[in-house]
This record gives C-alpha cells, structure tokens and sequence, in this order.
C-alpha cells in the first residue's frame, strides 16, 4: 500500500510539474520578438516594440517622457505588472518638441522652459546627453546632430551648438538678428536659414575658411576677431512675413513659407529657392549675395506648413474672410508647373503639424482653432461640419476629401468620443503633437492635453482609456518607424 502511494505521489507530482508546460504552450506570447530589429537595435528594456513617446508635464516643471504601447494601446505592459514606461533620466520641464530620428535609434527633446536639448537613446530608452540652447526658442537638430540650432525671440540671437569636433563640450557661437524666433537646417546640415518676426527677410548661416575675413553683406560674424560663422540676407526674390520653410525630397530645393496674411503682410505665397547657393560652404563675394530664386507661387489659401511627396506640394494655412476671420485650407501645388490646382476647407488655426500616413492619408493639426472662421460659425447655430472646429484634419489622397476630427458640431448629438478634463463635448483643443504608428493604421496626438489614438481608415477614434497620462500630454513621436521621414 505504502509503495503504491508513493508511485502515486511521484506520478502526481510529474503531472503537475508539466502541465503548466503543456497549458503554456497553448496560448501564444504576450509578444513577438523578431530575431532581428529594424535597424539592428536589441529589444528595449521596456519590452515594447511598438512605442510611442510622449512628452508630458505636470505642472510646468515637473515632467517626463512616458512610453506607450502603440501596437495594443497600453500605457502598461500586456500582463499589467508594470503600470507604465519612461524614459530612464529625463525630468527637465515642459518637453514639448520632439525631434525624431527612429533610423537613427535616437531622438531630441527640447524643453521651451529650461532651453535644453536633451539626447534620448532609443536602444536603452535613457537620457544620453543634455546641451544647453535659448528658452522659448525654435530649434533646429539635423539628422547626424553634428550641429544644433536655436533661434531665440528673447536675446535675438541665433545659437550654434558646434558637435563637429568635440560632442561632450561642443563650441558655441551667438549671432545677432534683430526680431529672430525660427531657425530651419537641411537633414544633412549643409542650408540653414533664419527667420525674423515682422519681416520679409530670410537670413542663412555661413561658415568661413580658418582666419578669412567676414564676407560682404554679414549682418553679423562671431567670433568677432576671429570669425567662424556669419549670418548673410538670403537673396531669393520678394518674400512676405517668411515664417518657416520645407526642403525638397530631391534635396536641391527649398520651399519658403511667406504666411503673408497670417503674420500681418500682403501675399500668402511659396517660394522655390535652390539650395546650392544657400550652402553653408558657399561664401558671398558680392552684397547682395548670389540669387537662389527659382519661382514664386501665390497660395489665397495661406502658408504655414507644408508637405511634399515628391510630385505635389501639400500646403496648409489660412485665408482671410470679409468678416476678417480666417479659414482653414489645404492648397496643392504641382511641382513641376509651380501651380496651385485645388483648395480644400480644413481646421482653422495655426497649422504647425503635417504628415502621410497609413491608408493613403494626410494628417493636419493646428493650434487656436476656436478663434477662426467654423468657430463663428457655430456662435451662428450652423450645425453643419462647417460649424465643426476642432484642430485635426484627415485628408483622403484617393477621394480628395477632407475631414475634421473628431465629427463634433456644437448644438448637435455630435459629440467628441472622450472628452478631456475640461468635459467640453465638443472641442478637444490645441493639438501640439501628433505621429504616424507606421504600418499598424493609426496616428497617435496629443490633443487639447492628453492622448487621443485615431484609425486612418476612417478617422474613427480608438478607446484612449488605457493609454491617457497624468499631467499635460504636449508632443508625440514613434519611436520605431523605418525611416525619419515618418514624423
């Protein structure tokens, strides 16, 4: 009896030890690891190969940089044992610019609180670097990072972070440009161009040969004795309020915007400049400087971004109506006629974020858009989409179509899926930060302070429960994308 038993126990025992095995391997993984990463990256310490990051902040000087799972919209791991991810060192306040290299496996977070540009490493989703520009400027980093750009509104000074020959205590150059807030640099770093407040001038960098003399028609040199880079009016034709400006795909063309209207001047236009006479290699010898004009396009429909796929310039921006209103439009420009061939209504606002996405679909987000044209429509009682002001447009590049989203017109049953603390039904708010989940069919925003996850089939909002942040959600990027171009 007793041998009997104990067979028993050890038969029983042996059952019990392989039947997790056997039960397990019923079900499949939690995840899939390919062998090998895009890029030869190694899984990431959060597991998560699908990520989504965003820059969040609680109260203005606390903040973080939180990982989501963009492949299951989690701001968890599957098994819920882990509550949330972040970025292993970050803590500097107000993080709202995300600047995104996934092919690189790293990105550039600059905080407009502190002025910093902080290095993330997507690899070890840590903190690497941190270097120190201007607060509440426009910043430019280029791809290789081998330089970094600032353009500050408050010291009217265009800061240049020299990483070329030494990245841990890298030289640092200030030239003065009166009005200065935006500065654009080329993916490879050979075109940079200034912008200034309520002006029509653009200005490029310059860098001289050892000890050469300051070049003819520099506004400004620095070092002053010893002058390594210069800043030199950019002659390319008549711009008008130029605000900004988008490279060529071809990388032998720079589109201007001049936001005209928008910014208090006369005529919303795109201008076409070559890029070979604006290199930073290329040193004036008259005043004015060689011309770079290639062709001027007016756009009625404004100019404050745009995005190019090669062909056709998609081009979002404003138009002033008779009721000194504005109105959103998406103008196209052929690129080899220089024409514009269509105008279609969008949000209002000031449209500062663009990009393709799955689906056959372009995205645009914009900023105040309860002080234009659909907002008054509204006051009015329309309760047509006309009425509808929200900040994110989804436009169809097969139908040509544009839609603004969520589908919510006030006075209607049309209501925003999930409203924001503010429990306004409505309206979400600003949308400051916005990027495309590649190949998965959706766009994660920040939008109006939290994240909102949207499909590009249909526009239709995914449930935001599980990947909403505590504090203000200010900008968003992919991490894994298979190429920079993504967002």
């Amino acid at each position: 009896m007793k041998k009997r038993s104990f067979l028993f126990r050890i038969c029983s025992g042996l059952l019990l030890a392989v039947s997790p095995l056997v039960l397990g391997s019923c079900h499949a993984p939690l995840y899939r690891y390919p062998e090998f990463n895009f890029a030869g990256r190694v899984t990431p310490p959060s597991g998560l190969l699908y990520r989504v990051m965003i820059g969040q902040t609680t109260d203005g000087s606390i903040s973080s940089l939180q990982i989501l799972d963009g492949l299951n919209d989690l701001r968890s791991n599957i098994q819920n044992t882990v509550h949330a991810f972040f970025i292993s060192g970050y803590s500097l306040g107000f993080p709202n610019d995300i600047i995104n290299y996934p092919a690189e496996t790293r990105g550039y977070v600059y905080s407009t609180t502190t002025g910093s540009v902080t290095v993330v490493d997507y690899e070890k989703e840590s903190v690497s670097n941190t270097y120190t520009l201007a607060p509440n400027a426009g910043v430019a980093v280029p791809t290789e990072a081998l330089h970094l750009y600032s353009g500050s509104p408050s010291t009217n000074q265009l800061e240049i972070v020299d990483r070329s020959q030494n990245a841990i205590n890298p030289s640092t150059y200030s030239l003065n440009i009166p009005n200065l807030f935006q500065v654009v640099a080329s993916s490879g770093d050979s075109v940079i161009l200034a912008f200034a407040r309520n002006s029509n001038a653009v200005y490029r960098v310059v860098k001289l040969n050892s000890n050469q003399p300051a070049p003819p028609g520099a506004i400004d040199c620095q070092p002053y004795n010893l002058p390594v880079y210069c800043a030199v009016p950019v002659n390319g034709g008549t711009f008008d309020r130029p605000t900004g400006a988008l490279f060529s795909t071809d990388g032998s063309t720079v589109y201007i915007y001049n936001s005209g209207p928008e910014a208090g001047g006369r005529t919303a236009s795109v201008t076409f400049l070559q890029l070979s006479p604006l290199n930073v290699n290329s040193i004036p010898t008259t005043t004015p400087d060689a011309s770079a004009f290639l062709a001027n396009v007016p756009v009625p429909g404004g100019v404050t971004d745009a995005l190019s796929d090669g062909a056709t310039l998609y081009v979002s921006g404003q138009q002033l109506q008779s009721d000194g209103l504005f109105a959103g439009r998406l103008s196209t420009i052929n690129l080899t006629s220089h024409a514009v061939t269509a105008t279609y209504s969008i949000s209002d606002g000031n449209h500062s974020k663009m990009l393709f996405a799955d689906d056959n679909t372009l995205w645009i987000g914009s900023q105040q858009c309860a002080n234009g044209e659909r907002e008054h429509q509204a006051v009015l009682g329309v309760t047509t989409q006309a009425a509808n002001y929200n900040c994110l447009t989804r436009f169809d590049l097969g139908a040509l179509s544009a839609t603004i989203i969520p589908n919510a017109v006030q006075g209607t049953s049309n209501t925003v899926p999930y409203p924001n603390q503010d429990a306004n039904n409505y309206y979400y708010g600003d949308l400051t930060g916005l990027c495309w989940v590649q190949n998965l069919h959706k766009v994660y925003t920040a939008y109006g302070g939290q994240v909102h996850a949207f499909n590009t089939g249909d526009g239709s909002e995914i449930n935001n429960f599980y990947i909403t942040i505590t504090g203000t959600a200010l900008d968003a990027a992919y991490m894994d994308a298979l190429s920079d171009d993504v967002d």
